[in-house]
């Protein structure tokens, strides 16, 4: 595997825009997106709307907006979700208000969903730029995956299959990065959610 440039013209100026973060589950997300926004902290990151429990270390708010099930269909019901999805027998969703503040604001915005979400989000705004995230091997995923040893076998075996079908859209995207090693793949990330010329921005 290897990245793939997102095809935007040479030009350094442009009107902020969302970016669309995907790849499958234990590819590393979290870890680059940490690594991001220590990099660029003016970079809006959407905190999605979630019906699964909080794993271990997990704050409501930060990493997920934790609601109930009937919380979540009042939500979608009432479009306040810019997207919604169900992911390993969960539903997951983007507030609209933040993000659409966010841009109007001049700020650059950033979503991590998955591959379901990245396709309303693809069809509702097509100006939206998706970035996958890929493992530097498929053997390296099922190591990732399986060294967690917070899952059953059987869940496990579930997630693989879905990465499988994640991996297999990756042409549905506008570009995608290796994670090779975090600093690495996030300092690629950056450039790509605010442009060429413009990540000299981010903080030491």
């Amino acid at each position: 595997m290897s990245d793939t440039p997102s095809g935007e013209p040479g030009s350094t100026t442009r009107r902020p825009r969302l970016t669309v973060f995907s790849g499958p589950s234990g590819v590393g997300k979290s870890s680059v997106l940490a690594e991001l926004r220590r990099l660029n902290p003016d970079i809006f990151f959407s905190v999605s709307v979630t019906t699964r429990s909080p794993r271990p270390g997990e704050v409501d708010g930060v990493h997920y907006h934790f609601v109930d099930p009937a919380e979540f269909q009042r939500m979608a019901l009432a479009g306040e979700l810019l997207e919604h999805a169900e992911y390993a027998g969960n539903q997951y969703g983007t507030p609209r208000g933040p993000v659409e503040a966010a841009l109007a604001a001049g700020r650059p915005a950033l979503l991590e969903i998955e591959l379901q979400g990245a396709r309303q989000v693809r069809r509702a705004m097509p100006e939206a730029q998706l970035v996958m995230l890929l493992p530097p091997s498929w053997e390296d995923l099922v190591h990732r995956l399986s060294g967690r040893g917070t899952e059953e076998p059987a869940l496990v075996a579930r997630r693989l299959a879905v990465a499988r079908q994640e991996l297999d859209a990756r042409d549905e995207f506008d570009a995608t990065v290796v994670n090779t090693d975090v600093r690495t793949a996030a300092a690629k990330l950056l450039t790509l959610v605010v442009g060429p010329g413009l990540s000299t921005n981010a903080c030491s």
